[in-house]
């Protein structure tokens, strides 16, 4: 019996400490690559494949059209304003209010603080970097700021999986962790892909926007456990 629960404990132990290990990996990583990716942006080495993909998803006849039928445009459309600021926003308030009515307070403060320093990071990058915005096809959606890191990129990952982490430490089956971080990083792919096919962001601002996101949301889930450890945030419910 002693035997069975001691193995049950280190094998807890090891899994906890591998999901940490792969935490900072992703951190590392995704900083990594979006340095990588910059000096290849800057250095105009990606430019001939950022154009021609553009203007593959566009008809040779009119640049104005994109390829695919009109409802794939109507929902190219519709994929992109999930990662506008305002759906952004309502959705980071809505679970922020769950989590306030369920008096889960260190955990709402951990999700606005991630949210809104995601907001900052994305803007300083933005207006750091300044590159221009596709002019090879015309844009089916209005933009306002420079074109790398995509903004809607990066956000969606730090929201979309921010929100899905906290989501998943309120259910305790491995399935519906598992669901909560799928969906987030299916409507990330999602809002990145739609960028491109409206033509207001080359592929490797996408790029960037998700290495970006990515590393930035596992670093905030990072301190999240380790705060969590130190019983500053409320426990992870955990499954059998």
């Amino acid at each position: 019996m002693m035997k069975q629960v001691r193995s049950r404990v280190f094998d807890w132990l090891g899994r906890h400490e591998l999901v940490l290990l792969l935490g900072v990996l992703v951190v590392v990583a995704g900083t990594w690559g979006f340095i990588a990716l910059v000096d290849l942006v800057f250095e105009g080495s990606t430019q001939s494949f950022d154009e021609n993909v553009l203007r593959s998803l566009r008809r040779p006849d009119n640049p104005a059209l994109p390829i695919g039928p009109e409802w794939v445009a109507e929902a190219a459309r519709d994929l992109t304003a999930l990662g506008g600021v305002v759906v952004l926003l309502l959705a980071t308030l809505a679970v922020a209010g769950f989590l306030f009515l369920d008096r889960k307070f260190a955990a709402m403060g951990f999700l606005l603080t991630a949210v809104v320093s995601g907001l900052i990071l994305s803007s300083l990058l933005k207006a750091g970097f300044a590159r221009p915005r596709p002019d090879v096809v015309p844009h089916l959606s209005h933009v306002y700021t420079s074109s790398f890191p995509s903004g809607h990129s990066m956000m969606s990952a730090i929201v979309y999986l921010t929100l899905g982490a906290v989501l998943a430490r309120m259910v305790a089956r491995r399935q519906l962790k598992l669901y909560f971080l799928a969906v987030a990083l299916l409507l990330t792919f999602l809002v990145g892909v739609s960028r491109v096919y409206m033509g207001v962001h080359y592929p490797t601002d996408v790029l960037g926007g998700w290495t970006a996101g990515l590393a930035w949301a596992t670093l905030c889930w990072l301190v999240a456990r380790r705060l969590q450890r130190r019983g500053a945030i409320e426990k992870e419910v955990i499954g059998e």
